[in-house]
Formats: structure tokens, C-alpha cells, sequence
């Protein structure tokens, strides 16, 4: 055993799989795609939205790992490893597909010259204990999170569902580091004004409302 092989099994439990990649076991692929398989999926089918190309880019994630694990050096877990390289596989398959037609310019948040929020939010956040409110909010997120362009929904999920780091994401999205950071600030930006959108429709609701409950108390 190599003293890269000694070192890496005492950080990473995977130490034992990727010395047996390494020698071509076969028994250690089907490892690999046992532990691994239905997590890449998972990953790849929340980036495209698409079953089909979720299994493809999982398929050629898990290839490409096996294929490349002389490369592995073990500076990340194996799981963060296979990630990356599910989530570039499947971010390459994104973009292959027609580009969207809608302006997103025009629902992302505007910065102005100096970089500040032009529309800035109502704080609705003490609104969110009210438990009427919390389900349908979970939905509206979903739908404002399947709304973002394709390369601002890949950051943020990486980030902040899938808990990946900034850098790892530059990796495995072959960007620079400033770029991620952007992507996800303004990903949060979009949701939130979505949310508080939400949230200012649901007031006015209550608004409307109250006033008939008062009259027919009187």
C-alpha cells in the first residue's frame, strides 16, 4: 500500500473503495454505484428537472469516476468528489438543450452602479410563524426555485440544498469563485422577493377580510 493509499484510509472511509478502483476490482464498481448511484441521480434530476437526462448524466458521472479515480487525490471526501462530477455532467447536459426564451433579466433583482439592491423587500419574516401559511410558502418556493434561469437554480441548489462549499461548486461548474458567490446572493434575491410577493398577497387577504369580521360583529 502506497503511503498516499495509508494516508487517505485514515481520512475517508471510502480509502478501502478507491484503492480497489484504483486496481480495477470489478466488485468495487458495483460498490461505488451501490452507494453512490441513487444520491447522483437524486443530484442530476433536481439540475435538469428531466428523468431521462438526470439517469444519462448520472450514468457518465459515475463512468467518468470510475474512469478517472488515478486522478482522485483524495483533498475531498469521495462523496464530494462524485458530486462535482455529477453535477458538471449534469449542468453540461442543461445547457446543451435550447436556451430559455424568457428575459430573465426582467425577474432577476437589479443592482445598480455601486452594486446596491435597486427594489429592495418588505421583511416578511415574522409572518412565517403563522403555521396557515407555511405549507403553501414551501410550494411557492419550489415553483420559484424551478423559475430561476438554469445556471442561477444549479448554484443555489449545490449550495444551499445539496450543502456543497463555494469553491467545490467553481470546480465542478468550471467557474470562477466570485461568479458562484453571485449566482447564489442572487438566486436568494429572486426567491425572496417571490416569497415576499407571497407573503404581501396573503396580508392583503387578511386586510380585506378583517373588516368583514369586524362589521359582523357590530
Amino acid at each position: 500500500m502506497s503511503t498516499f493509499e495509508s494516508a487517505l484510509m485514515v481520512q475517508d472511509p471510502d480509502a478501502q473503495l478507491v484503492r480497489q478502483l484504483r486496481h480495477g476490482d470489478d466488485a468495487a464498481v458495483e460498490a461505488l454505484v451501490a452507494k453512490y448511484g441513487a444520491r447522483v441521480y437524486q443530484l442530476a434530476l433536481k439540475i435538469t428537472g428531466n428523468p431521462q437526462d438526470a439517469q444519462e448524466a448520472s450514468q457518465d458521472a459515475l463512468w467518468n469516476a470510475v474512469r478517472k479515480i488515478t486522478s482522485f487525490k483524495g483533498e475531498a471526501a469521495l462523496g464530494s468528489w462524485i458530486y462535482r462530477i455529477a453535477a458538471n455532467a449534469a449542468y453540461q447536459r442543461l445547457r446543451g438543450r435550447r436556451p430559455q426564451e424568457q428575459l430573465w433579466e426582467d425577474i432577476l433583482p437589479r443592482f445598480d452602479g455601486d452594486g446596491r439592491l435597486i427594489e429592495p423587500h418588505e421583511d416578511w419574516s415574522p409572518r412565517v410563524d403563522d403555521p396557515l401559511l407555511v405549507d403553501e410558502a414551501r410550494q411557492i418556493i419550489q415553483k420559484a426555485v424551478d423559475a430561476l434561469p438554469d445556471d442561477y437554480r444549479v448554484a443555489f441548489l449545490l449550495h444551499d440544498v445539496e450543502g456543497l462549499p463555494n469553491p467545490e461548486i467553481a470546480r465542478a461548474l468550471d467557474l470562477s469563485l466570485p461568479a458562484v458567490k453571485s449566482r447564489i446572493h442572487r438566486a436568494r434575491l429572486f426567491l425572496r422577493r417571490q416569497l415576499g410577493v407571497y407573503f404581501g398577497r396573503a396580508k392583503g387577504s387578511e386586510t380585506a377580510i378583517a373588516p368583514g369580521l369586524s362589521d359582523s360583529r357590530s
